[in-house]
Protein backbone atom coordinates (compact mmCIF):
# COMPACT_ATOMS: atom_id res chain seq x y z
CA UNK A 1 0.00 0.00 0.00
CA UNK A 2 1.22 3.24 -0.85
CA UNK A 3 0.05 6.44 1.57
CA UNK A 4 -0.50 9.90 -0.29
CA UNK A 5 2.37 11.92 1.45
CA UNK A 6 0.77 15.17 3.15
CA UNK A 7 1.87 18.80 2.47
CA UNK A 8 0.54 21.93 4.34
CA UNK A 9 -0.97 24.08 1.60
CA UNK A 10 -2.65 28.04 2.14
CA UNK A 11 -5.49 28.29 0.67
CA UNK A 12 -5.45 31.36 -1.44
CA UNK A 13 -8.78 31.73 -3.02
CA UNK A 14 -12.36 31.07 -2.45
CA UNK A 15 -14.62 31.87 -5.31
CA UNK A 16 -18.68 31.58 -5.86
CA UNK A 17 -19.19 29.09 -8.93
CA UNK A 18 -22.38 28.27 -8.69
CA UNK A 19 -25.59 28.10 -5.92
CA UNK A 20 -23.89 26.25 -3.03
CA UNK A 21 -20.49 25.74 -4.76
CA UNK A 22 -17.27 26.98 -4.13
CA UNK A 23 -14.31 26.80 -5.39
CA UNK A 24 -11.09 26.51 -3.00
CA UNK A 25 -7.33 26.99 -4.70
CA UNK A 26 -4.38 25.71 -2.75
CA UNK A 27 -0.92 26.94 -3.00
CA UNK A 28 2.34 25.55 -1.79
CA UNK A 29 3.75 28.99 0.89
CA UNK A 30 7.15 29.11 -0.64
CA UNK A 31 5.54 28.96 -4.50
CA UNK A 32 7.15 25.47 -4.43
CA UNK A 33 5.68 23.59 -7.88
CA UNK A 34 3.20 20.91 -6.21
CA UNK A 35 3.14 17.18 -7.48
CA UNK A 36 1.62 16.67 -10.66
CA UNK A 37 -1.94 14.93 -11.44
CA UNK A 38 -4.09 13.24 -13.95
CA UNK A 39 -7.11 14.47 -15.04
CA UNK A 40 -9.72 13.07 -13.11
CA UNK A 41 -7.70 12.39 -10.01
CA UNK A 42 -8.63 14.03 -6.20
CA UNK A 43 -6.65 15.27 -3.31
CA UNK A 44 -7.78 14.31 0.40
CA UNK A 45 -8.10 17.51 2.53
CA UNK A 46 -8.04 17.15 6.26
CA UNK A 47 -10.65 19.99 7.32
CA UNK A 48 -11.72 21.78 10.59
CA UNK A 49 -13.10 19.41 13.06
CA UNK A 50 -11.00 16.59 12.28
CA UNK A 51 -13.07 15.93 8.78
CA UNK A 52 -11.16 13.94 5.97
CA UNK A 53 -12.75 13.98 2.51
CA UNK A 54 -12.08 13.23 -1.42
CA UNK A 55 -12.53 16.44 -3.65
CA UNK A 56 -11.65 15.89 -7.60
CA UNK A 57 -9.44 18.56 -9.00
CA UNK A 58 -10.71 20.79 -11.42
CA UNK A 59 -8.10 23.15 -12.70
CA UNK A 60 -6.30 21.72 -15.49
CA UNK A 61 -3.78 18.77 -15.88
CA UNK A 62 -0.29 20.27 -15.83
CA UNK A 63 -0.78 23.22 -13.64
CA UNK A 64 2.17 22.67 -11.14
CA UNK A 65 1.06 26.03 -8.86
CA UNK A 66 -2.06 25.63 -7.75
CA UNK A 67 -4.92 22.77 -6.63
CA UNK A 68 -8.37 23.46 -7.13
CA UNK A 69 -11.37 21.73 -6.10
CA UNK A 70 -15.08 22.31 -6.46
CA UNK A 71 -17.19 21.91 -2.74
CA UNK A 72 -20.92 21.65 -2.72
CA UNK A 73 -22.30 22.52 0.84
CA UNK A 74 -24.41 19.85 2.04
CA UNK A 75 -26.27 20.04 5.19
CA UNK A 76 -27.42 16.51 4.62
CA UNK A 77 -24.11 15.36 4.19
CA UNK A 78 -21.60 13.93 6.71
CA UNK A 79 -19.89 17.23 7.89
CA UNK A 80 -17.44 17.93 5.62
CA UNK A 81 -18.80 20.22 3.08
CA UNK A 82 -19.80 22.00 5.72
CA UNK A 83 -17.14 22.18 7.39
CA UNK A 84 -15.28 23.90 4.39
CA UNK A 85 -18.07 26.29 3.26
CA UNK A 86 -18.13 27.54 7.25
CA UNK A 87 -14.93 27.53 8.73
CA UNK A 88 -12.19 27.40 6.02
CA UNK A 89 -10.94 31.42 4.97
CA UNK A 90 -8.53 32.42 2.62
CA UNK A 91 -4.77 32.12 4.41
CA UNK A 92 -5.30 29.42 6.36
CA UNK A 93 -2.78 26.11 6.23
CA UNK A 94 -4.53 23.08 5.02
CA UNK A 95 -3.25 19.51 5.26
CA UNK A 96 -3.37 18.13 1.60
CA UNK A 97 -2.48 15.11 0.06
CA UNK A 98 -0.50 14.54 -3.13
CA UNK A 99 -3.18 13.38 -5.85
CA UNK A 100 -4.54 10.15 -6.58
CA UNK A 101 -6.39 9.36 -9.59
CA UNK A 102 -9.42 5.89 -9.50
CA UNK A 103 -11.42 7.97 -12.17
CA UNK A 104 -8.48 7.85 -15.11
CA UNK A 105 -9.21 9.24 -18.73
CA UNK A 106 -8.14 7.42 -21.64
CA UNK A 107 -5.91 10.03 -23.62
CA UNK A 108 -5.71 7.27 -26.32
CA UNK A 109 -9.18 6.73 -27.01
CA UNK A 110 -10.73 7.88 -30.40
CA UNK A 111 -13.16 9.53 -29.02
CA UNK A 112 -14.72 10.62 -25.52
CA UNK A 113 -18.14 11.24 -24.16
CA UNK A 114 -18.83 12.69 -20.76
CA UNK A 115 -22.47 12.68 -18.42
CA UNK A 116 -21.87 14.69 -15.78
CA UNK A 117 -24.81 15.58 -13.16
CA UNK A 118 -24.12 18.76 -10.74
CA UNK A 119 -20.67 18.53 -8.63
CA UNK A 120 -20.03 15.45 -10.95
CA UNK A 121 -18.89 17.86 -13.70
CA UNK A 122 -15.81 18.50 -10.86
CA UNK A 123 -13.50 16.05 -12.11
CA UNK A 124 -14.71 15.96 -15.38
CA UNK A 125 -13.96 19.79 -16.17
CA UNK A 126 -10.54 18.60 -15.56
CA UNK A 127 -10.48 15.55 -18.21
CA UNK A 128 -12.07 18.44 -21.29
CA UNK A 129 -9.28 20.87 -20.17
CA UNK A 130 -7.07 17.94 -20.96
CA UNK A 131 -8.82 16.69 -24.01
CA UNK A 132 -8.34 20.22 -25.31
CA UNK A 133 -4.91 20.37 -24.94
CA UNK A 134 -4.44 17.37 -26.84
CA UNK A 135 -7.00 17.88 -29.62
CA UNK A 136 -9.44 15.07 -28.64
CA UNK A 137 -12.90 14.68 -29.97
CA UNK A 138 -15.20 14.74 -27.03
CA UNK A 139 -18.63 15.43 -26.20
CA UNK A 140 -19.62 16.69 -22.70
CA UNK A 141 -23.50 16.46 -21.57
CA UNK A 142 -23.97 18.38 -18.46
CA UNK A 143 -27.19 18.11 -16.71
CA UNK A 144 -28.31 20.33 -13.88
CA UNK A 145 -31.97 20.78 -11.88
CA UNK A 146 -31.83 24.62 -11.67
CA UNK A 147 -29.62 26.77 -14.31
CA UNK A 148 -27.93 28.54 -11.56
CA UNK A 149 -26.46 25.68 -10.10
CA UNK A 150 -24.40 25.08 -13.08
CA UNK A 151 -20.71 25.44 -12.28
CA UNK A 152 -17.21 25.93 -14.41
CA UNK A 153 -19.61 27.34 -17.69
CA UNK A 154 -16.30 29.41 -18.60
CA UNK A 155 -14.29 26.23 -18.82
CA UNK A 156 -16.71 24.09 -20.14
CA UNK A 157 -17.73 26.88 -23.18
CA UNK A 158 -17.75 25.24 -26.76
CA UNK A 159 -19.30 23.57 -29.07
CA UNK A 160 -18.87 19.96 -27.30
CA UNK A 161 -20.72 20.55 -24.35
CA UNK A 162 -24.38 19.98 -24.23
CA UNK A 163 -26.35 21.35 -21.06
CA UNK A 164 -29.43 20.44 -19.80
CA UNK A 165 -31.46 22.19 -17.42
CA UNK A 166 -34.18 19.90 -16.08
CA UNK A 167 -36.53 22.63 -14.47
CA UNK A 168 -36.55 24.51 -18.66
CA UNK A 169 -36.84 21.04 -20.20
CA UNK A 170 -39.26 19.83 -17.66
CA UNK A 171 -37.57 16.45 -18.09
CA UNK A 172 -34.23 14.67 -16.67
CA UNK A 173 -31.77 14.00 -19.19
CA UNK A 174 -31.50 10.72 -21.27
CA UNK A 175 -28.66 8.67 -19.75
CA UNK A 176 -29.52 5.78 -20.93
CA UNK A 177 -30.58 7.21 -24.30
CA UNK A 178 -26.74 8.75 -24.82
CA UNK A 179 -24.93 5.84 -23.75
CA UNK A 180 -26.86 3.77 -26.39
CA UNK A 181 -25.82 6.45 -28.93
CA UNK A 182 -22.15 6.05 -27.77
CA UNK A 183 -19.84 5.99 -30.76
CA UNK A 184 -18.85 2.13 -29.99
CA UNK A 185 -14.82 3.05 -30.09
CA UNK A 186 -15.52 6.23 -27.76
CA UNK A 187 -14.33 5.56 -24.01
CA UNK A 188 -17.58 6.81 -21.83
CA UNK A 189 -17.57 8.55 -18.48
CA UNK A 190 -20.23 9.67 -15.49
CA UNK A 191 -19.81 11.20 -12.61
CA UNK A 192 -23.11 12.94 -10.44
CA UNK A 193 -25.60 11.43 -8.46
CA UNK A 194 -26.87 7.53 -7.63
CA UNK A 195 -29.86 7.84 -9.80
CA UNK A 196 -27.68 9.33 -12.59
CA UNK A 197 -24.64 6.45 -12.43
CA UNK A 198 -27.04 3.83 -11.72
CA UNK A 199 -29.58 4.45 -15.22
CA UNK A 200 -25.56 4.88 -16.75
CA UNK A 201 -24.07 1.48 -15.22
CA UNK A 202 -27.32 -0.47 -16.68
CA UNK A 203 -26.81 0.88 -19.76
CA UNK A 204 -23.51 0.63 -20.39
CA UNK A 205 -23.69 -2.96 -19.53
CA UNK A 206 -26.25 -3.76 -22.01
CA UNK A 207 -23.59 -2.35 -24.68
CA UNK A 208 -20.57 -5.49 -23.99
CA UNK A 209 -17.52 -4.32 -25.50
CA UNK A 210 -18.07 -0.56 -24.61
CA UNK A 211 -15.17 1.17 -22.80
CA UNK A 212 -16.91 3.12 -19.79
CA UNK A 213 -16.08 4.14 -16.05
CA UNK A 214 -17.45 5.34 -13.36
CA UNK A 215 -17.23 7.94 -9.86
CA UNK A 216 -19.30 7.87 -6.98
CA UNK A 217 -19.36 10.25 -4.24
CA UNK A 218 -21.15 8.26 -2.00
CA UNK A 219 -21.35 4.34 -2.20
CA UNK A 220 -24.14 2.24 -3.64
CA UNK A 221 -26.58 0.93 -0.93
CA UNK A 222 -27.32 -2.60 -1.96
CA UNK A 223 -26.46 -5.73 -0.18
CA UNK A 224 -23.90 -6.68 -2.73
CA UNK A 225 -21.96 -3.23 -1.04
CA UNK A 226 -21.99 -3.51 2.21
CA UNK A 227 -19.50 -3.54 4.27
CA UNK A 228 -18.37 -7.76 4.43
CA UNK A 229 -18.37 -8.30 8.53
CA UNK A 230 -18.77 -12.53 7.68
CA UNK A 231 -14.98 -13.17 8.91
CA UNK A 232 -13.60 -16.39 9.51
CA UNK A 233 -10.91 -16.09 7.23
CA UNK A 234 -7.03 -15.08 7.71
CA UNK A 235 -5.14 -12.40 6.20
CA UNK A 236 -1.15 -12.43 6.01
CA UNK A 237 0.81 -9.60 5.54
CA UNK A 238 3.54 -10.42 2.85
CA UNK A 239 6.26 -7.74 4.30
CA UNK A 240 6.49 -9.40 7.65
CA UNK A 241 4.73 -13.03 7.34
CA UNK A 242 2.57 -12.31 9.95
CA UNK A 243 -1.27 -13.63 10.21
CA UNK A 244 -3.94 -11.95 11.04
CA UNK A 245 -7.64 -13.52 11.73
CA UNK A 246 -10.36 -11.66 10.33
CA UNK A 247 -13.30 -12.59 12.87
CA UNK A 248 -17.13 -12.23 12.55
CA UNK A 249 -18.46 -8.77 13.15
CA UNK A 250 -15.07 -7.23 11.74
CA UNK A 251 -13.86 -5.70 8.66
CA UNK A 252 -10.53 -6.81 7.48
CA UNK A 253 -9.27 -3.16 8.18
CA UNK A 254 -10.76 -3.36 11.71
CA UNK A 255 -8.82 -6.82 12.26
CA UNK A 256 -5.44 -5.22 11.38
CA UNK A 257 -6.15 -2.07 13.82
CA UNK A 258 -7.42 -4.34 16.81
CA UNK A 259 -3.56 -6.36 15.87
CA UNK A 260 -1.82 -3.06 16.22
CA UNK A 261 -1.50 -2.05 12.86
CA UNK A 262 -1.40 1.64 11.55
CA UNK A 263 -3.41 0.98 8.06
CA UNK A 264 -4.28 4.60 6.31
CA UNK A 265 -8.13 4.62 5.67
CA UNK A 266 -10.20 7.64 5.17
CA UNK A 267 -14.06 7.23 3.86
CA UNK A 268 -14.17 3.50 5.12
CA UNK A 269 -16.96 3.04 2.78
CA UNK A 270 -15.15 1.82 -0.45
CA UNK A 271 -15.26 5.02 -2.17
CA UNK A 272 -12.08 7.39 -1.80
CA UNK A 273 -9.24 4.52 -2.44
CA UNK A 274 -7.25 5.26 0.11
CA UNK A 275 -7.03 1.71 1.69
CA UNK A 276 -6.43 0.11 -1.74
CA UNK A 277 -4.35 -2.71 -1.11
CA UNK A 278 -2.54 -5.05 -3.83
CA UNK A 279 -3.95 -8.98 -3.68
CA UNK A 280 -1.18 -11.23 -4.07
CA UNK A 281 -3.01 -14.58 -3.21
CA UNK A 282 -6.77 -15.57 -2.68
CA UNK A 283 -9.96 -14.50 -3.68
CA UNK A 284 -11.13 -10.99 -2.19
CA UNK A 285 -14.98 -10.40 -1.69
CA UNK A 286 -15.16 -7.06 -3.63
CA UNK A 287 -17.54 -4.52 -1.52
CA UNK A 288 -15.98 -1.39 -2.76
CA UNK A 289 -17.95 1.41 -5.23
CA UNK A 290 -14.92 2.06 -6.78
CA UNK A 291 -13.12 -0.38 -8.90
CA UNK A 292 -14.70 -1.31 -12.24
CA UNK A 293 -15.96 -4.35 -13.25
CA UNK A 294 -12.96 -5.60 -15.25
CA UNK A 295 -11.07 -4.52 -12.10
CA UNK A 296 -12.45 -6.79 -9.73
CA UNK A 297 -12.25 -9.54 -12.16
CA UNK A 298 -8.96 -9.15 -12.44
CA UNK A 299 -8.45 -9.49 -8.05
CA UNK A 300 -5.54 -7.22 -8.80
CA UNK A 301 -6.51 -4.66 -5.69
CA UNK A 302 -9.38 -4.22 -3.29
CA UNK A 303 -10.49 -2.06 -0.60
CA UNK A 304 -9.74 -3.49 2.48
CA UNK A 305 -12.35 -0.88 4.80
CA UNK A 306 -15.35 -2.93 3.05
CA UNK A 307 -14.57 -6.00 1.17
CA UNK A 308 -13.82 -9.26 2.70
CA UNK A 309 -12.38 -12.52 1.57
CA UNK A 310 -14.38 -15.81 -0.73
CA UNK A 311 -10.68 -17.67 0.21
CA UNK A 312 -9.83 -19.08 3.82
CA UNK A 313 -6.71 -16.54 2.92
CA UNK A 314 -5.46 -13.75 1.28
CA UNK A 315 -2.19 -12.86 0.70
CA UNK A 316 -1.80 -8.87 0.97
CA UNK A 317 1.15 -6.59 0.02
CA UNK A 318 1.46 -5.25 3.78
Amino acid sequence: MVTAPLSSLRLTRIEYAAAGIHLFEFRAPDGAALAPFEAGAHVDLHLPGGFVRQYSLCNAPGERHRYVVGIKRDPRSRGGSVAAHDRLRVGEFVAVSAPRCHFALDEAAPRSVFIAGGIGITPVACMVQRLRQLGRPFALHYSVRRRDEAALLDLLAGPETHLHVDEERGLLLDVPGLVAAAPADAAVYCCGPAPMLDAFEAAARARPGLAWRVERFVPLADAAHAPAHEGGFSVRLAASGRTVAVRQGQTILEALRAAGLDVPSSCEQGICGTCETRVLEGLPDHRDSLLSDDERRSNRTMMICCSGSRSAELVLDL
